[in-house]
C-alpha cells in the first residue's frame, strides 16, 4: 500500500515546495530593502497580465517542455541525461543546415524538415554516451556532461569558421529565408477569433511541444516499448529476467531523450531567432532537469512545471526592468525556486508521508 495518495505526490508536494521557495524569495527581497509584494505584483503583471507577457512566458515554457520531456524519458529508464544542452545545441545545427541549404517552398515543409533534422542530430549526440553506458559501463552523467562541452566547442568552431557570413563579426549563421519563418501563436489564435499579441516570439512550436507531451504519455504508458523502459527503470535484473535487453532499452531511451532535446531548437532557432546563434539553448537543457523533477516525470506535470518556469523567466526579466533589484539577485531568486521545487522534494515528501500514514492509522 502506498504511504501517500498519488494526487498528493503529484500536486501537493510540488505546491508546498513552491510555497516554501516563494517564502524564502520574499525574505531575500525584503533583506535588500525591497517590497516582496511589489516584486511579486510586477512579476505577475509582466508575465501573465497581458497577451504580450503571456507570449514570452509560453515561449520560454515551450523550451522547457521539450527538455523536461527529454529528461523524463531517460529518468523512466533510470538514466540521468544531463546532456540536454549539448543535444539541443546539435539540434539547432540540424535546424540551421535544413533551413540554410534546402530551398523549401513553404513553411510547413521547412518545419517538417527541421523537425526531422533536429531530432536526428539530437538523437545522434545522445547515441554515443548511451552506447558507452550500455557496452562499456561508462556513467551516463559523466559522458553526457562532457558531451555538452564538446557540443559548445563544435558549435563555436562552426559558427566562426564555417557558417558565419563573409564580412560579419558576430558568431552566428546567416538569416534563414523568410519562407521558413514559423507562424506566430497570435496568428494561429486569430484564426479561431482569439485576440493575442504578435509582438512576442511564441509560435507554433508550443503546439508541437504539447503534442510531444501527449505522445510521450502514450509511449510510456500505452506501448510495449514504454512498458519495457519503465520496467527497466524499476529493476534492471527483473527486466533482464523478463527478456528485456538492457543495451537496447538504454539506446532507445537515450536516443528518444536526445531527439526531444533537439526539437527544442525548432522554437529558439527557427521560431524566434531565424538564424543559428552561439548560445541558442540558453540553459534550457539544465532547467529541463528541474522541470522534470517538479513535474514528477509525468508529461502533464511537466507541462504545468514548464509554464511555472516560463513565468519565472519572464517575470524575472520584468523584475529587472521595473525595480532596482540587481540582476544577480534575480538569478538567485530563480535558483531558489529551482532548488526547492526541483532538488528538494523529498524534504516535503517524507513528512507528508508520515502525516498520511498517521491519518490512515
Amino acid at each position: 500500500m502506498d504511504k501517500m495518495p498519488r494526487w498528493a505526490d503529484v500536486l501537493l508536494v510540488p505546491l508546498i515546495c513552491l510555497i516554501i521557495a516563494f517564502f524564502f524569495c520574499g525574505i531575500l527581497i525584503w533583506a535588500i530593502g525591497q517590497s516582496p509584494v511589489e516584486a511579486l505584483t510586477i512579476m505577475i503583471t509582466g508575465s501573465l497580465g497581458s497577451t504580450y507577457g503571456w507570449g514570452y512566458t509560453l515561449y520560454y515554457a515551450t523550451n522547457f517542455m521539450f527538455t523536461g520531456l527529454a529528461v523524463s524519458i531517460a529518468f523512466q529508464a533510470s538514466l540521468f541525461n544531463i546532456g540536454g544542452e549539448g543535444q539541443a545545441t546539435l539540434g539547432g545545427l540540424g535546424v540551421a543546415l535544413s533551413c540554410l541549404f534546402i530551398p523549401w517552398p513553404h513553411w510547413s515543409l521547412a518545419l517538417a524538415g527541421s523537425m526531422v533534422a533536429a531530432m536526428a542530430f539530437g538523437a545522434a549526440w545522445a547515441f554515443l554516451p548511451a552506447w558507452l553506458q550500455a557496452k562499456r559501463g561508462s556513467h551516463i552523467v559523466i559522458t553526457t556532461m562532457m558531451f555538452n562541452f564538446i557540443a559548445y566547442a563544435l558549435m563555436n568552431y562552426l559558427l566562426v569558421n564555417v557558417l558565419r557570413p563573409v564580412g560579419k563579426m558576430d558568431p552566428a549563421s546567416a538569416r534563414f529565408d523568410e519562407v521558413t519563418n514559423l507562424p506566430q501563436l497570435g496568428e494561429i489564435l486569430a484564426l479561431v477569433g482569439i485576440p493575442f499579441s504578435t509582438r512576442n516570439p511564441a509560435n507554433i512550436s508550443l503546439l508541437i511541444a504539447l503534442a510531444c507531451a501527449v505522445g510521450v504519455w502514450v509511449l510510456l504508458w500505452h506501448t510495449r516499448l514504454g512498458f519495457a523502459i519503465r520496467a527497466f527503470g524499476k529493476s534492471e535484473k527483473a527486466a533482464v529476467y523478463a527478456g528485456i535487453s538492457p543495451v537496447r532499452i538504454t539506446l532507445y531511451a537515450m536516443m528518444l531523450s536526445g531527439a526531444l532535446s533537439g526539437l527544442m531548437a525548432i522554437n529558439s532557432v527557427q521560431g524566434e531567432a531565424n538564424r543559428l546563434l552561439l548560445n541558442s539553448v540558453e540553459g534550457a537543457g539544465f532547467i529541463g532537469i528541474a522541470v522534470a523533477l517538479m513535474g514528477r516525470n509525468h508529461p502533464f506535470g511537466i507541462v504545468i512545471a514548464s509554464i511555472l518556469f516560463g513565468f519565472l523567466y519572464q517575470g524575472g526579466s520584468q523584475l529587472a526592468l521595473g525595480t532596482t533589484i540587481p540582476r544577480e539577485v534575480i538569478v538567485v531568486l530563480q535558483a531558489l525556486v529551482i532548488l526547492f521545487t526541483g532538488a528538494l522534494p523529498y524534504m516535503v515528501q517524507k513528512p507528508l508521508e508520515r502525516l498520511f500514514v498517521r491519518r490512515a492509522a
